[in-house]
């Protein structure tokens, strides 16, 4: 299974219902990450990340290609060089376009849609952890959309759609 799979899967589930627990043990195995925003303050991960992180307002959640970069206080050489190396996951609250959570990502990722009573309310994604790594070497991110399904290359930082 690969990310296209998954967002396929994933796609048009309602809010609630998303990922069923054995599809989170298929994800994990395969190295899948699947991102999902709940509520109006938590953004959600399963897969080969499975955690959730609160996100009020929108956030940008540190990555590395082993999971979540968690804060240390210590500020020892090793979190320092992990946080270098760290890149950002961008939850957007309520942008305006119709979705209360969408996500920006500097490496490849598929996006799929999560409606709330059969309206749009949440853009996910699904990544390979392992690309997570690549992506301060090309600056670009492959998205994939589920529906219209094609594929454009953003650059770093810019508008994933």
């Amino acid at each position: 299974m690969d990310a296209l799979d998954a967002a396929t899967l994933l796609n048009r589930r309602e809010y609630g219902s998303e990922v069923t627990a054995a599809e989170s043990r298929l994800f994990r195995d395969n190295g899948l990450v699947v991102v999902f925003g709940a509520s109006d303050g938590l953004i959600e991960f399963r897969g080969a990340i499975d955690d959730e992180l609160g996100a009020y307002g929108g956030t940008a959640v540190p990555l590395t290609d082993s999971g979540l970069l968690v804060e240390c206080d210590c500020e020892c050489p090793h979190y320092r060089k992990a946080k270098d190396r760290a890149v950002h996951l961008r939850a957007i609250w309520d942008d305006g376009s119709g979705w209360s959570w969408k996500y920006q990502a500097p490496f490849p990722h598929v996006q799929f849609d999560i409606l709330e009573d059969g309206e749009p309310y949440c853009r996910g994604i699904v990544f390979k952890l392992a690309d997570v790594a690549s992506a301060g070497e090309a600056g670009t991110a492959e998205t994939t959309e589920i529906g219209s399904v094609h594929e454009h290359a953003t650059a770093e930082g810019g508008d994933a759609q």
